[in-house]
């Protein structure tokens, strides 16, 4: 998956005319040098190109417009290094399609006490060229990420770096195709959805297709692809040699190299499976979607869209990250008092990037399907924080829910043949679960122990899309509150459509 590659965010720096040519040249100056030291900083995974200061409103203009139609921008950070006019910035921010950044910091860490003069203050006067450019965007009713601070400062850099993936998976997602094989499971609510809805709002598109569109690719499979699979089997995975060489596990090598050609064919990123609908497969499709998550593709069981969708953003958000992401599903509680848990899992499709230690590939009946004993990876997870993200339709608008996650080392479990995950939710189950059910949180999530609650602020600020978090500071009360306060926000801001 190399989503970064090639993918920029542009430096512009504002200014005006009024300061004189020597002042402008030092503004430049000043701008190229942040510009590159944060393309050299190692956490931000995107070049920062660095872009002339702009000083009239139809260079702002044409630069905007330049940004809109380079597939290589992902989106701008904005600086005002002097007072720059606001009323200068209306046009071009009205036209701009990407996201923007605005990085309120000067190029002077500290005040120079004993030497600031006239020419200093008239150089650096970012602390209210900020505010004014502030006032515009807000004026203009446009969401953008503020970061606040010096440009050497980690905790400022950092903040930048996790817009910069967000940037790129809101990139991602204006592109990102999504093949659906067969429909939702029956009578499910919470999967079901408005697929233009989402491919105004959050620009990606679903389409659907009869499982005996993927049978075919399936079918027409050829030994050598299924071979050279079988051998990356034994090479990644703890697994017998009779499993090896079984009927079942050639069979799933057959699906994946199926399921592979068909998505790469179509140049689909993201797809899903529903066990109800599995007409000339021999097994529900276990270590093929386990296999094809963990190089990247989004995933969502029983037709589920969203989800598949909503994992791929959250790993292309990921990528490089320590730690793994995967579709999940909240299944079973352990409700003692002296420490509640949650049990993450699901029928087979779990990704591997998450496993602590090297999963083991087995086969067991799965006693749903009425199909044949498939093939899948069995693990637990490693501990650490994580993230639990669902995304609902709502009707008028689409709603994601966050909830941060202790993961905690899962006990064996011989008789379960599955992976798995243990969680602590935060702030505890009883509240994290209350208002979960409370924001109408679909049982399907993208779980994520590499990316944080931060990245997914930032992406649904740039999809427009309503957010709510359950984490340590999480209160029933408040946050029943913050619903009823959003539907009324939400009726207003959408209008009459």
């Amino acid at each position: 998956m190399k989503v970064y590659k090639e993918k920029e965010v542009w430096f512009v720096t504002g200014s005006q005319h009024l300061y004189g040519a020597e002042t402008l040249k030092k503004v430049a100056a000043d701008s190229e040098v942040i510009a590159r030291s944060l393309n050299e900083a190692g956490n931000i995974p995107v070049t920062v190109v660095f872009k002339p200061v702009l000083t009239t409103p139809d260079a702002i203009y044409k630069l905007c417009t330049e940004a809109n139609v380079e597939r290589s921008c992902v989106g701008l950070i904005t600086w005002m290094h002097t007072f720059s006019p606001a009323k200068m910035w209306i046009r071009g921010l009205k036209s701009l399609e990407k996201p923007f950044l605005h990085f309120h910091t000067q190029f002077n860490q500290d005040i120079p006490w004993d030497t600031i003069d006239m020419d200093f203050m008239n150089l650096n006067q970012s602390a209210h060229g900020g505010r004014e450019f502030g006032y515009i965007c807000s004026r203009l009713r446009i969401d953008r990420k503020v970061v606040v601070g010096h440009w050497h400062d980690t905790d400022a850099v950092g903040k930048i770096a996790i817009w910069t993936r967000a940037a790129v998976a809101f990139d991602e997602s204006r592109n990102l195709k999504i093949a659906r094989f067969g429909d939702n499971m029956r009578d499910v609510a919470v999967t079901e959805g408005d697929k233009v809805s989402a491919q105004i709002k959050m620009n990606y598109s679903v389409y659907g297709y009869g499982v005996g569109d993927l049978v075919k690719e399936v079918n027409n499979t050829g030994d050598a692809e299924i071979n050279k699979l079988i051998i990356a089997y034994g090479e990644q995975y703890s697994i017998s040699k009779s499993d090896l060489g079984s009927d079942s596990i050639r069979e799933a090598a057959r699906i994946e190299a199926g399921m592979r050609s068909f998505l790469d064919k179509g140049g689909f990123k993201a797809f899903t499976t529903t066990f109800e609908d599995l007409h000339g497969l021999k097994q529900l499709p276990g270590l093929a979607v386990q296999r094809l998550m963990e190089d990247g593709y989004g995933f969502g069981a029983e037709g589920d869209w969203k989800t598949s969708a909503l994992v791929r953003i959250m790993k292309v958000m990921a990528k490089g990250l320590p730690g793994g992401t995967s579709f999940m599903e909240d299944y079973t509680y352990h409700l003692d008092p002296k420490g509640m848990k949650v049990l993450g899992a699901h029928m087979l499709e779990v990704c591997p990037s998450v496993a602590a230690a090297r999963p083991t590939l087995e086969i067991h009946p799965l006693s749903i399907g009425s199909k044949a004993d498939p093939a899948r990876l069995v693990f637990k997870s490693a501990s650490g924080k994580g993230v639990n993200v669902s995304v609902m339709d709502m009707g008028n608008r689409f709603r994601m829910v966050v909830n941060t996650l202790e993961v905690v080392d899962c006990p064996e479990m011989k008789k379960l043949p599955v992976a798995r995950v243990l969680w602590k939710p935060l702030p505890d189950l009883k509240t994290a679960a209350h208002a979960w059910i409370l924001a109408g949180g679909a049982h399907h999530t993208g779980f994520s122990m590499a990316i944080g609650k931060d990245y997914i602020a930032d992406y649904a600020a740039m999809a427009g899309i309503e957010m709510l978090v359950i984490d340590e500071n999480t209160c029933i009360e408040k946050f029943r509150e913050q619903i009823r306060w959003n539907e009324l926000y939400y009726h207003l801001a959408n209008g009459i459509i």
